[in-house]
């Protein structure tokens, strides 16, 4: 009954338990933290060695790959950015099984780093879920027929949309962290709003099931997380001066902490009672949050704060009792995750836009040089090994039966053997 009581909480997450094989169903994979239980990835590669396969993607997207079983999804925009599109790719052969447009847009503003397809797709293995530049959110089938769509609100904001999906129950959660378009185009981005908000659509109408407001805050990338604490669950998301919890079920604000910065990216960390968050530009902290907050707990519930080696893209990696950081600037920093205390920090070089990802007691970077790099997770820095494919990259990596997927500028790559083993069976996911 013990084991069966601690096995719950993972359960109702989705997670699938058995050592074997992995689906990354969505951004940062399974648990939405870049965890893995893969074992055995590969530590070395290049563009042509130990490469499975490599694929054209064609247009421009910076979403990170997703693998289900023997399916492969990307997104990608063309024409400029008109022609927004889900591609689905063979896992085992890198060969392009669908690419289907989903709607058409029309392009607004974005930072020159983003793109007009950046969220990252979540799937529950029975359908894709997507949403592009403008707010559109998009449902289709595992063969690439499109199911609903959902563009009700048209998004806008001065960095473009990053945020990506994800799912929870029978729920898409997606936040919209907007700027005006108005004149002055300084609201909700520089000068705190109160129009952004979290929406919740049925997974099979599409139709919007909840719309949880957040109050002043201002522009945002953060993809959120789900918390199950004492038997029940919480929404945690963040955005520009906000960190947040919600009722996923009805969209319930339950508490907030003020944190100061706009244009948020790092996606939320939780662990052990603690939530890790960075808090963006202007005033770039890592802020901690304890859990079991209710309504403001600014002065009661925040652990520690640190406004050192502070990342402004990557999100964390959460291996207790550590939590580990890669600055944009290309320098790692092991941190005591319960004090925020430095335990060592060393610089591997590059610039980081990915998300580092944990497996098999290793955490993989990956710079926009198109380097990875790989240490041990422990107390002391130790390098594993470096491997480059030497082209752009931004999308994080993906870790699923026994291979990495890495996403670069133009191409996909398949890194390991080939393998036609499929997971073991996969019944969704908080993410």
């Amino acid at each position: 009954m013990r084991v069966a009581a601690l096995l719950t909480p993972l359960l109702l997450l989705g997670i699938n338990l058995e050592l074997t094989a992995e689906n990354w169903p969505g951004f940062r994979g399974p648990t939405g933290q870049g965890m893995s239980r893969e074992k055995g990835l590969p530590l070395e590669w290049s563009s042509t060695s130990n490469v499975a396969w490599k694929a054209e993607i064609p247009g421009e997207g910076w979403s990170s790959p997703i693998v289900y079983g023997d399916r492969v999804f990307v997104t990608t925009a063309t024409d400029g950015g008109i022609s927004c599109r889900v591609i689905c790719l063979k896992r085992q052969t890198g060969q392009i099984l669908w690419n289907k447009e989903v709607i058409q847009q029309t392009p607004k503003r974005k930072e020159k780093r983003n793109s007009y397809a950046t969220p990252t797709p979540v799937t529950d293995g029975k359908r894709v879920y997507a949403v592009f530049g403008d707010g559109t959110v998009a449902a289709l089938s595992m063969e690439g027929n499109v199911i609903w769509t959902h563009g009700d609100f048209k998004f806008y904001s001065q960095h473009g949309l990053g945020v990506s999906p994800i799912l929870y129950r029978e729920l898409v959660i997606v936040p919209f962290d907007w700027s005006s378009e108005g004149e002055d185009k300084k609201v909700g981005w520089q000068k705190p709003w109160d129009k952004s908000f979290i929406l919740a659509l049925d997974k099979k109408t599409g139709k919007v099931r909840w719309k949880g407001q957040r109050g002043l805050s201002r522009i945002g990338h953060v993809t959120p997380n789900i918390l199950r604490e004492n038997g029940r669950d919480q929404l945690i998301s963040g955005a520009g001066d906000v960190i947040q919890g919600f009722n996923p079920n009805t969209g319930e604000r339950i508490w907030w902490v003020r944190s100061q910065g706009e244009g948020v990216v790092p996606s939320v960390v939780i662990g052990d009672g603690l939530i890790f968050t960075a808090s963006g530009f202007e005033k770039p902290t890592i802020r901690t949050v304890r859990t079991g907050g209710k309504g403001e707990v600014t002065q009661t519930h925040l652990a520690w704060e640190q406004t050192k080696n502070v990342p402004s893209v990557p999100s964390f990696v959460y291996v207790k009792p550590y939590l580990f950081v890669v600055t944009d600037g290309g320098v790692v920093a092991c941190l005591k995750a319960e004090t925020g205390d430095l335990v060592w920090q060393e610089r591997i070089g590059g610039t980081h836009a990915a998300s580092p990802i944990y497996a098999g007691g290793k955490i993989y970077f990956l710079s926009m040089e198109g380097e990875s790099v790989i240490i041990e997770a422990k107390p002391e820095f130790k390098l594993v090994a470096r491997n480059s494919i030497n082209e752009y990259c931004q999308a994080s990596l993906a870790a699923s039966q026994g291979q990495l997927f890495i996403r670069s500028e133009k191409n996909l790559y398949c890194i390991g053997k080939v393998t036609g083993s499929k997971p073991s069976r996969w019944q969704g996911s908080a993410h």
